[in-house]
């Protein structure tokens, strides 16, 4: 298929785009933001778009472990349009790279369009090209975010776009957010006969919620539990008496547990303490806070306490899980709630 001949036009020079990769960054992320670029190329058979693959070695192997050559020697910001920051695991190993971050200033001052794809939001907001920007997060991500980056208005949103930043939260979001940046820089007839060859006919909007699938958004889980399941939430550092949870919703202690056992098979003091050591989990991997910090903001007053818990579901003690990284500690799925 080719697009119409009224839509073929000669560009005066190809949008240039460097996209710098940090080792275990996403594949899929990856083959999400090129795989339009080369269809549009492809379609309108001219170079509407270049890019580059950048790295700080010859070769970076994404998160699947799939090497990927790239150039080390970085263009010089005058010589791009935008740059793309990809990043997945052990982002905090890579944020105090001094030549990254002066690189990401140099561009932001010559006027380079940034944007961060999943964590590579991350090595942005450590440049620090994004402060006072509203910027999507992976939800795993946003509380370790949101406490190193205060400056920084970090959202659950699927995708940003604002002047001459993006951001996006990663996985089937990123094919959203290309479409979205693609849109008023590519005629409607190729971006028509894009989507059928990419066999998307949808596309998000950027401030679409995350988590959908949690159980406070279930439309199978009452009104009482997903009042309950937020105010949860909201009182992590400081844990309410299951009394206290029931009166919320005008139950009794035993009402709230026979509820939350019949509709995601636990009890609510078993589902806090989920919410709470899977909050501890995110802050030990992603921030530099001290474990007693960490135990703090899960609402653990006792250290000993925290440890033995957290040993319970990760196998592991909090000090030994401090990098998000492949190889690093993962709730086992036997610890989830499901709904019923």
């Amino acid at each position: 298929m080719t697009a119409p001949t009224s839509a073929r036009r000669r560009t005066p020079s190809p949008e240039r785009i460097g996209i710098l990769l940090m080792p275990q960054f996403s594949f899929a992320g990856l083959g999400a933001l090129l795989d339009p670029l080369f269809i549009i190329n492809w379609l309108a058979q001219e170079p509407r778009f270049q890019w580059q693959l950048l790295g700080s070695d010859a070769s970076i192997a994404a998160s699947n472990g799939v090497p990927l050559s790239v150039d080390t020697d970085w263009p010089a910001p005058t010589e791009l349009d935008s740059v793309f920051v990809l990043a997945s695991f052990e982002t905090k190993t890579h944020t105090g790279d001094k030549r990254i971050a002066m690189w990401l200033r140099h561009c932001a001052a010559a006027g380079v369009e940034l944007g961060g794809i999943e964590m590579g939001t991350e090595v942005l907001a450590a440049a620090g090209v994004l402060d006072d920007q509203r910027v999507a997060v992976h939800w795993d991500n946003l509380e370790g975010f949101r406490e190193l980056y205060p400056r920084i208005q970090a959202t659950s949103d699927l995708y940003t776009i604002a002047g001459q930043r993006l951001s996006c939260a990663g996985g089937t979001a990123v094919l959203d957010m290309v479409l979205a940046w693609l849109t008023p820089r590519v005629e409607s007839p190729y971006m028509e006969e894009l989507r059928n060859h990419l066999l998307e006919r949808r596309q998000r909007k950027g401030d679409t919620e995350q988590l959908a699938a949690a159980p406070e958004h279930h439309v199978e889980t009452s009104a009482q539990l997903r009042k309950v399941i937020r105010a949860m939430r909201r009182t992590i550092e400081n844990p309410l008496p299951a009394p206290e949870l029931a009166a919320l919703v005008g139950l009794s202690a035993r009402q709230l547990e026979r509820r939350f056992k019949a509709e995601l098979g636990v009890t609510p003091i078993r589902y806090y303490l989920w919410l709470r050591i899977n909050r501890a989990h995110r802050l030990l991997q992603q921030t530099d806070l001290s474990v007693a910090e960490v135990a703090s903001c899960a609402g653990f007053g006792s250290l000993e306490h925290f440890s033995r818990a957290y040993r319970k579901f990760f196998g592991c003690a909090p000090s030994d899980d401090r990098l998000q990284s492949r190889d690093a500690p993962v709730l086992p799925v036997r610890y989830l709630p499901h709904q019923r």
